[in-house]
């Protein structure tokens, strides 16, 4: 038996064998994408942000081509219940299933609820009937997001819904919203998440942090900050947990391999540049989409969608008032119609998210050859659960609510400029 078909045996998680049996698409815990990356050394998967049917096949193809392990992921904004994508938490799973088996994907893959959002007190009594559903529809991996709240209350939050992710999932967290260079994180508020997690069982694959990046298009190269990112991983090393990047669009490549070669970082997350590449809008180096004088986009000749349906997406952006930085809210009123177009239209939009993705895992985030590595860690923990990276340091007496709250009043954070930032 080859070690693909070992892994399909024994590594994809009980949710997946439930609702796929007769599949051979190899869906798993991010767990293992984490660890192929931290093996390899100074590699990152990219979390290919699936806003659209064609875009998730990209994304699968250029794994496969790069022989990667990838992520494909939709936060809450894009695809929870109230969502501006026909991708969603309850369709994701399917869908990348079906593509995996129709194009022979072998590559492992993980599925992810990025930016689950808790953003009051008030949503976690929701989150913790509506979390329990993602996972029965497939997903493999989720991003529990309290960091529009204090620290104590992030760490509280956290708290009350960690319980309702099944062991085998990978977990991430976030300290600090996305917000760009105001409200940077701190290794003293990583650590008191991270630390408050492990006092209670909880081992999270993955943070977050908002190292200086930002989400959707940037305006200048200005972006993560590599020296910040390093400095609180390394103040994080006891408890084993990795990075997430959030935000990659507006970093040049270099940035990228940075991030890659001098942090803990496994999983940067790609969204924006996709969406744009698919529709054939011009994008640089940075991920960042081309505008003219006049601050419309860049649509660049025989590529992306075409020509009459681009009209016809402009023209319904600009009757609901959208500028540049909302026809994110395209996707939805129009993937039947992308779907619809012929085939070399399809396959034109497919190939070049294919392409950009493709250079990123080869070129840039060092993740070439990381499935084989993720097949032979699933092969040899024989299971879809590698366990966690870690064990319980802190002692949970010392982090009961009270001492929660307690302790957040001596950190010393910046939390930036008030607003309600994308996620």
């Amino acid at each position: 038996m080859s070690n693909f078909e070992q892994a399909l045996k024994v590594g994809r998680p009980p949710n997946v064998q439930k609702l796929f049996p007769s599949s051979r698409a190899l869906l798993v815990s991010g767990k293992y994408v984490d660890l192929a990356m931290l093996k390899k050394g100074g590699a990152m998967s990219i979390a290919a942000n699936g806003r659209s049917h064609l875009i998730i096949r990209g994304a699968l193809r250029a794994a496969q081509k790069a022989n990667s392990a990838l992520i494909v992921e939709i936060a809450r904004s894009e695809g929870g219940a109230t969502s501006y994508c026909p991708v969603n938490y309850w369709n994701i799973a399917r869908q990348v299933d079906a593509l995996c088996n129709e194009l022979k994907i072998t590559v492992p893959v993980a599925i992810h609820a990025d930016h689950y959002g808790i953003k009051k007190e008030a949503d976690i009594g929701p989150a913790e009937v509506e979390i329990p559903s993602l996972f029965e529809f497939g997903l493999t991996s989720i991003a529990i997001d309290a960091s529009h709240l204090p620290d104590d209350l992030n760490l509280l939050a956290s708290l009350k819904v960690a319980p309702l992710i099944p062991t085998w999932a990978s977990m991430e967290t976030e300290v600090g919203e996305i917000k760009g260079k105001t409200g940077l994180s701190t290794a003293e508020e990583a650590l008191f998440l991270i630390q408050g997690l492990n006092a209670h069982g909880h081992f999270p694959t993955w943070i977050a942090l908002n190292n200086g990046s930002s989400h959707g298009i940037e305006a200048s190269a200005a972006g993560i900050q590599v020296d910040l990112t390093a400095g609180v991983h390394e103040a994080l090393t006891p408890y084993k947990v990795s990075g997430a990047q959030h935000g990659t669009s507006g970093n040049s490549s270099e940035r990228l391999r940075e991030i890659a070669s001098k942090t803990r970082t496994t999983k940067a997350n790609v969204a924006t540049a996709l969406q744009m590449c698919s529709w054939g809008v011009e994008v640089n180096d940075y991920g960042n989409a081309t505008l003219d004088g006049d601050g419309n986009f860049v649509k660049m000749p025989g590529e992306g969608v075409d020509d009459a349906l681009w009209a016809e997406m402009k023209a319904y952006a600009e009757d609901q008032g959208w500028n540049s930085g909302n026809y994110k809210k395209l996707n939805l009123p129009f993937e039947n119609k992308i779907l619809g177009q012929p085939t070399p239209i399809r396959e034109r939009m497919t190939r070049r998210v294919e392409d950009f993705v493709y250079n990123l895992l080869a070129n840039v985030f060092n993740a070439t050859d990381t499935a084989d590595i993720a097949i032979d860690l699933i092969c040899e923990a024989g299971g879809p659960d590698p366990g966690p990276k870690t064990e319980r340091i802190e002692n949970p007496a010392e982090w009961t609510p009270e001492k929660i709250v307690e302790r957040a009043k001596s950190i010393d954070s910046d939390k930036g400029e008030e607003g309600d930032f994308d996620d």
